[in-house]
């Protein structure tokens, strides 16, 4: 059978014919009646319920990718592993030390800054497959320069934090602070990746207040919108933290003081690759609050601030994370329906952000499982690989 080539419907009726089985006996099986069956083998009736298909699947003894006529592992799956391996073989390279960059013409100035500012640019934009593409060759470009400059190692990081390669985003983060010693502004850069990695880590709490109080304007009236979106970004990192380990009061202080600083910043600005503003705060807040397991709270806050002007303006992949988020806040509340309208949006504004990410895979998958979540989630889950 050419699987790829079949509707769903004339699948199914291969398979139930290789099963043996006639449209009454199937029927039976499915508690469904044998002119649903002929309506779906003829492709009359859609099959769209995710937990349909699985049933459907289960009857006929095939998993689900074979139903769907699809690979069990989505080809973008695999170039994204082989794109992180690359990275973390660029990473584990020390040319300096081995001496191979003798007699070979190393990437200029400007041309290295472009480079950092196309990554950036992909990331911003939340193309994560392009970006893996170009990390890996710029990360050898850095190391042979001997570049002293952390803005390699932050973007890394900040992708290897959306794959959800801990212990790679994390060696990134240190090779980032490592870059930035000597120099608070880049070390508070540095550290705002450090935080994203760092999540889990009560501990690591004091080093962003650390760092954030390094950076804080000691005048806060000649404080630069530069200083106080680093600060702020820092302190806002310092509330996740605290919020995922549990913290409440801390998390809600912690984001009451950056309420100000942004005030300060305005919306709109990316000072320092960090795109604080209150509606960066906002959304930081829809976060601790799922962190904390505060659905209503989530929801409120996340529908609030959608309405913002500044929501518009914050970077792609900010307002794609914000609504994973969301989903996230909904599930918590009980409501299917408001997860999967906020993951099928995260999907319009930013597909890699939603087909990409681990943590999307998880929240996909419970939607799938629920029968109350609509079928528009279907589409999503198949191309996910969940089916």
């Amino acid at each position: 059978m050419s699987g790829d080539a079949l509707p769903i419907g004339r699948r199914v009726a291969y398979l139930r014919v290789r099963r043996k089985l006639s449209q009454q006996s199937f029927a039976d099986r499915l508690g469904k009646s044998k002119s649903w069956v002929d309506k779906v083998e003829r492709g009359i009736r859609p099959l769209e319920r995710v937990s349909t298909i699985r049933e459907v699947a289960a009857v006929l003894r095939v998993d689900t990718a074979m139903l769907l006529g699809r690979d069990a592992q989505p080809a973008e799956t695999a170039a994204r592993d082989t794109g992180v391996a690359r990275i973390r073989a660029a990473l584990s390279t020390y040319e300096m030390v081995l001496g191979r960059a003798a007699g070979r013409e190393v990437m200029s100035t400007d041309r290295l800054a472009r480079a950092l500012g196309h990554a950036w640019a992909a990331y911003q934009q939340a193309r994560y497959p392009r970006l893996v593409e170009l990390l890996p060759g710029l990360l050898t470009e850095v190391h042979r320069a001997h570049v002293r400059d952390p803005e390699a190692y932050r973007v890394t990081a900040a992708l290897l934090v959306k794959l959800d390669e801990g212990s790679l985003a994390w060696l990134a983060a240190d090779r980032a602070m490592s870059a930035a010693t000597g120099d608070r502004v880049l070390l508070a850069g540095a550290a705002v990746q450090l935080g994203q990695v760092l999540r889990s880590v009560a501990r690591a709490r004091s080093v962003m207040l650390a760092v954030a109080y390094q950076i804080a304007p000691v005048d806060p009236d000649r404080g630069t919108p530069q200083e106080w979106s680093l600060c702020g970004s820092l302190l806002v990192q310092a509330a996740l933290i605290a919020a995922r380990t549990g913290d409440d009061r801390a998390a809600d202080g912690l984001l009451d003081e950056t309420t100000e600083m942004a005030a300060r910043v305005g919306d709109g600005q990316d000072h320092h690759r960090t795109g604080f503003g209150p509606a960066a705060v906002e959304a930081g807040r829809v976060t601790a609050a799922v962190e904390l397991g505060d659905g209503p709270q989530a929801v409120a806050r996340h529908e609030e601030v959608i309405g913002w002007n500044g929501w518009r303006w914050l970077p792609v992949e900010h307002r794609a994370a914000h609504l994973v988020d969301a989903a996230r806040g909904y599930l918590l509340t009980g409501d299917p329906v408001g997860a999967a309208r906020a993951l099928i949006r995260a999907d319009r504004v930013a597909p890699a952000e939603v087909r990409h990410r681990p943590v999307v895979r998880k929240v996909v998958d419970q939607l799938a499982r629920d029968p109350r979540a609509p079928t528009t989630i279907t589409p999503l889950a198949v191309s996910l690989g969940l089916l």
